[in-house]
């Protein structure tokens, strides 16, 4: 019984060894590439929290300047995390911050380099808008029309096309193309709901430039009366 026993064992062993001469570089390779893979992506989730820890600390420090009022420390700062850390969203609304405060300094140059870098590099659609939007309305008090519709005319996320729209009819206002304004405003007006606070400002232009804000159905009503008739 007991020698019976062996040779199943034996044979078992025999068998376990082959399979495992066959098939064991293909499994450990397996394993290998299995935890390799979850090594990475650990060290990778591990990376961006010491990233995104990092630059938060440097917008704390870019905040505490602007708060201060001192605009060198707060321009170190967002140059450091610019260069760091530029890929994060706390660089970007870095740039955000350290822009406003060189506008309120009297920097609009400075002020629209910060803007552009933010514009340019975002990853956030955003922060993106926003930036192109603040950077219009500079380039607007400088009377830099046409630059002002070039950052305009970038793709936003739909809940800026009223802004956009109502910032273009701006320009065209001051560039005295008044139907160009009204098709602008019109478009941003139409764009919102009816207790959006903002379609009152929208009113206050389009009354101006002689359009009944009244007689403008919204859009979505009015393209299915097209659709209808």
């Amino acid at each position: 019984m007991a020698s019976h026993l062996d040779l199943e064992e034996q044979e078992q062993l025999d068998d376990l060894k082959h399979f495992w001469k066959t098939y064991g570089n293909l499994i450990s390779w397996l394993l290998i590439a299995v935890f390799g893979a979850i090594a990475a992506m650990n060290g990778w989730q591990w990376y961006q929290r010491t990233q995104s820890a990092k630059a938060s600390a440097l917008y704390e420090e870019v905040e505490r300047a602007v708060r201060a009022g001192d605009m060198a420390r707060a321009e170190q700062g967002f140059a450091d995390v610019k260069n760091k850390y530029g890929g994060t969203v706390f660089a970007q609304q870095a740039g955000l911050l350290v822009a406003q405060a060189e506008a309120d300094k009297g920097k609009p140059d400075a002020a629209k380099a910060a803007l552009q870098w933010v514009a340019d590099k975002a990853s956030d659609e955003g922060l993106q808008a926003v930036a192109r939007l603040r950077l219009a309305a500079l380039l607007v008090e400088s009377k830099a029309y046409d630059e002002a519709l070039k950052q305009l005319n970038a793709e936003v996320p739909d809940e800026f096309n009223a802004l956009v729209a109502d910032r273009r009819g701006d320009i065209y206002n001051l560039q005295g193309k008044k139907a160009e304004a009204k098709a602008e405003y019109t478009k941003a007006y139409q764009s919102l709901t009816d207790g959006a606070e903002y379609r009152r400002l929208l009113e206050v232009k389009l009354t101006s430039l002689g359009v009944d804000p009244k007689s403008l159905a919204p859009a979505k009503e009015a393209s299915s009366g097209t659709a209808k008739s």
